[in-house]
């Protein structure tokens, strides 16, 4: 048997294909890659307003005097009941008194209504300090009333929790009582206000941030005010003497400052 050998191809018809084949490949390779379907993106949601601190949504205030004695007295009444009270000057002048913290309206009703049938309170109403949900665009707002609320103590020789007018006002108790009066629930104590809040630096205050100081030796933390803005702030010097203004600036604060807190974000 014979076998019949293949037809060769001739050299034009090579050089043809091979030049075909490179084009195809150069065109796959400059084809740009396939784009994925185009997603559309939900708006961007506001952040809600964050504290460190937890809400006071509803209290209770009773009486409503001219003079602070007669409001620190009836403060101290209540104080002995078990509750507790303070007291604050109001935007009208009067002296106010404020206890509780309570979940709802009807929880504060319930008990308010109790104590007035056990004859230690009178009239009262119920006020909820702050809204239970707030965005971040009423920070402002909030640092505002903050000063505005410290602004009416100064010049008053406001007294603590059971202790007299002559023995003056103690620092915290202004920060812990505005601070309330705008719906949240700072701690009592200085130091423990100091390490509650988110350290500030001096450079980034913001009116309604606290400031603390070591005025006394071996003390960490002894004394706080309120940032007003303008190194400004509004605290209770000393025992004895009167609410008021004062610049961080001026050396011995300036000497014996410790830093900043912020409690809301």
């Amino acid at each position: 048997m014979f076998s019949r050998s293949a037809t060769p191809i001739p050299a034009y018809k090579l050089k043809a294909l091979i030049l075909i084949g490179f084009l195809i490949g150069l065109a796959a390779c400059a084809a740009p890659p396939a784009q994925p379907p185009k997603v559309r993106m939900p708006p961007p949601v506001k952040e809600p307003f964050q504290t460190g601190l937890p809400f006071i949504q509803f209290t209770i205030q009773v009486g409503a005097f001219s003079t602070v004695e007669r409001a620190a007295r009836y403060a101290d009444k209540l104080q002995a009941a078990g509750l507790d009270a303070y007291y604050f000057v109001d935007a009208d002048k009067l002296c106010k008194v404020r206890f509780g913290k309570y979940e709802s309206r009807e929880e504060a009703q319930a008990i308010a209504t109790d104590l007035r049938a056990r004859k230690l309170i009178q009239d009262f109403y119920i006020v909820q300090p702050a809204p239970a949900t707030l965005t971040i665009e009423q920070r402002a707002t909030l640092r505002k009333n903050i000063v505005d609320t410290a602004q009416r103590f100064i010049g008053t020789p406001y007294c603590w929790g059971g202790t007299s007018l002559e023995t003056g006002f103690d620092c915290s108790g202004l920060t812990m009582t505005v601070y309330r009066l705008n719906g949240l629930q700072l701690p009592r104590v200085a130091l423990s206000q100091y390490q509650t809040g988110t350290p500030v630096a001096r450079e980034a205050l913001l009116s309604g941030d606290l400031l603390f100081f070591a005025t006394e030796p071996g003390v960490e933390i002894s004394h706080v005010g309120i940032y007003t803005g303008q190194d400004q702030f509004i605290h209770a010097p000393s025992r004895g003497k009167q609410i008021c203004m004062a610049s961080l600036s001026d050396n011995y604060f300036r000497s014996r400052y410790k830093g900043a807190r912020r409690y809301f974000n």
